[in-house]
This record gives structure tokens, C-alpha cells and sequence, in this order.
């Protein structure tokens, strides 16, 4: 198991107690889903959690970087996902109010993917 998989593995057990969070191998990264709705991404052994007016706040207090990748011509795409802080890695209880927020903002955002 590759050390990404593993960590998704790890952020799986972390997310159980919100029932029905699954994740999805998706352009070299990974999805994080609850009810078909994506609000976690996983990149180079990091999590990035769904924002919007609604959280983003909470996560630009703590100075948490933007989501970002260098699109085919050069340009930098920034995300609506923030990374996640380091203490919500560490148990289901310190990680529930982060995911839900993101649960939530993804739940505003109105898009909804099919997870696996």
C-alpha cells in the first residue's frame, strides 16, 4: 500500500464516526465523499477540506493555504479547499467539527459526485 493510500486509510478511520465517508482515486489525487458530495481532497500526503463565505474564514485566521496547482499552460488554479489544520489528524473528535464544516460547505456549493 502506497504511503498516499495509507493516509487516506488513516483519514477513513478518522471520518467513520460521520458515517457513510468514502474515498475516490481521482487525477493523481484522491476525493473525500459524504452523500455523494465531495468536501475533502487528498494531494502529495495532504488534506484539503471544501470551503466557501461560509468557513473560509475559520481557515484563513489559522493562516491554512488555498489548494493550488499549475494548469498545462502555466497558470495557477486556486481551489475552494483549504488544507486541513494538523491537530484534526490526530482523532475522530478533534477532526469532526473541521469535516463538517466542510460537509457543509460542500453541501451549499450544490455539486454532487457519485463517491465510491
Amino acid at each position: 500500500m502506497s504511503s498516499e493510500a495509507a493516509f487516506v486509510a488513516h483519514l477513513l478511520d478518522l471520518l467513520e464516526p460521520l458515517g457513510g465517508v468514502s474515498a475516490k482515486r481521482m487525477f493523481g489525487a484522491y476525493g473525500i465523499f459524504r452523500d455523494g458530495r465531495m468536501f475533502g481532497l487528498v494531494d502529495e500526503g495532504e488534506l484539503f477540506l471544501k470551503t466557501d463565505a461560509g468557513n473560509r474564514g475559520d481557515f484563513e485566521a489559522r493562516d491554512l493555504a488555498a489548494f493550488q496547482y499549475e494548469m498545462k499552460d502555466g497558470r495557477i488554479s486556486v481551489m475552494s479547499y483549504h488544507r486541513c489544520p494538523e491537530e484534526a489528524l490526530d482523532s475522530p473528535h478533534a477532526m469532526r467539527p473541521w469535516a463538517e464544516s466542510a460537509i457543509a460547505a460542500a453541501k451549499r456549493s450544490g455539486v454532487k459526485k457519485k463517491g465510491k
